[in-house]
Parts: C-alpha cells; structure tokens; sequence
C-alpha cells in the first residue's frame, strides 16, 4: 500500500503549496513550438520546466530557439531548470560543472535536474560534491536529483527535490513509496509517468497525493525507444484536463 504522509502548513520549496508539474525536458523548440508556448498560460500551476539543448547537456554553443524559449519562460515567471546527466556516477565532475556553467553563461538558467543520478550511498558523497559546487555557482537556484526510483535517504539532505518515481503508469499504479519519505514534505518530491490513460488520471492524482509527492508529470504518451526516449517530448493529449483538475498555481 502507498504510504500516507502528512505535513503541517510548510512554506513550499517550489512555491507553491498544492500539486503542480514539473516538465522534465520537452523536445527541441523547432520540434515542439506549443508545447513551450503553453508553459507561460497563466494560471499554470507549474513548479519548473526542463530545458534539455542536446542530448542531456547544453551543447558546445548557445542556441537561439532555446535562448529565445528559456528568455520567455524567464520572463513568464516559470523557473527554468538545465538538464545535467551524472551517468549513474561515471562522468568527471569537472565535465558536470563545465555544462553548468554553459546553461549558467548562456541561457541564465534557476537551476539543474541532475539526471541518472546515482541512488546508492557509496554514492552520496561524490554527489554532495557535486551538489555543493552548483549551490555555491547559481546562489539561490533550485536542485533537482533525477532518481527515478527511491535512493538511499541521505540524497533528501543534499537537494531541494528527488525525483522518486520516473516510469510507465503500468509500474506506478503497484508502486509503494520508502517510509522514510514521511520525515519530508510533499514539495521534495516529485514523480514522471508516462502511459496514463485518461480514465486513470484520478487514479493516477491519488496515488501521487498518498505517496506525498508535490510535483507531477503525467503524460498518456509513451516511451518510442531505449528508456523513456519520447515519452515526455510533447504535451499530454490531456493537458487542458489535468490543469483544471490540479487549478491555478503560483509559477516559481
């Protein structure tokens, strides 16, 4: 069974207090113009959004459809993360701060989702160290460690947000949440599905409301290769729904 977790009128790390999304990388904006123009609707109840320039990294040199669709965003008020890839642990840190600086340099990003982040604790420390680097670089920006799955618990010390789910709805909905996630509130947690039907997204808000998860993204696409590759490249066929079922939001 999903754990329940409670918390007490604790001030959001994403600001805002209630369910809201974080979009984990769409496709290129020349691929996908709406679905980045949909991001600054007002009203949104967006937490992030993901700007991944090419293959998980900032490319070797600005790109003007992605500096023209992170300006918007910025401007929009929406918290525009840089997408880094730790490689389960096998990239070089200095190479991890280099493409920090980039998106830093180039798009003025407010922070990272550290993608294929390790989960182990033999792993924490080489982790920290990157972490504290990237605190110490974007004063104030927003950390996010892309798990996919329940790391050791030390990680919850060592950035505002886990991602602890990243799947296919079919694994989600037989999930089951670690207890130690109780000892922190909703807003450091985040699940991404993929493959949710429309006639389960009811199905789909309760779990991640048992499970005290504060940030979302649920999508009814699905993986088209190795991965998750193309499932979160475009919006939901739902979107419209699933915005007016979460309601308006404060964009961070």
């Amino acid at each position: 069974m999903p754990y329940l977790i409670t918390t007490g009128d604790t001030l959001s790390a994403t600001g805002a207090e209630r369910l809201g999304f974080g979009v984990p990388g769409y496709a290129h904006p020349l691929l996908a113009p709406v679905e980045w123009a949909e991001l600054t609707r007002p009203g949104t109840p967006l937490h992030w959004a993901v700007l991944n320039v090419s293959d998980r990294g900032p490319g070797t040199r600005p790109d003007p459809h992605c500096l023209e669709a992170a300006g918007r965003l910025t401007n929009a008020g929406v918290r525009v993360l840089g997408h880094l890839d730790l490689a389960h642990g096998g990239r070089p840190f200095g190479e991890i701060v280099a493409d920090a600086h980039r998106y830093l340099d180039w798009y003025r990003v407010g922070g990272f989702l550290l993608d294929r982040c390790p989960v182990e604790r033999a792993d924490l420390t080489g982790v920290r160290r990157v972490t504290a680097t990237l605190e110490a670089v974007i004063d104030g920006g927003h950390l996010v460690l892309g798990h996919g799955t329940h790391p050791y618990p030390g990680y919850a010390e060592v950035a505002d947000q886990l991602v602890t789910f990243s799947g296919p709805w079919t694994d989600y909905r037989w999930s089951q949440v670690a207890e130690w996630t109780a000892d922190y509130p909703p807003e450091r947690f985040v699940h991404f599905v993929h493959g949710v039907p429309r006639t389960h997204l009811d199905e789909a808000m309760r779990i991640a409301r048992w499970q005290g998860a504060g940030t979302i993204f649920f999508t009814d696409r699905v993986a088209t290769g190795a991965g998750q590759s193309g499932a979160f490249d475009a919006l939901p066929g739902y979107w419209d729904e699933i915005v007016s079922r979460i309601g308006p939001g404060v964009s961070e």
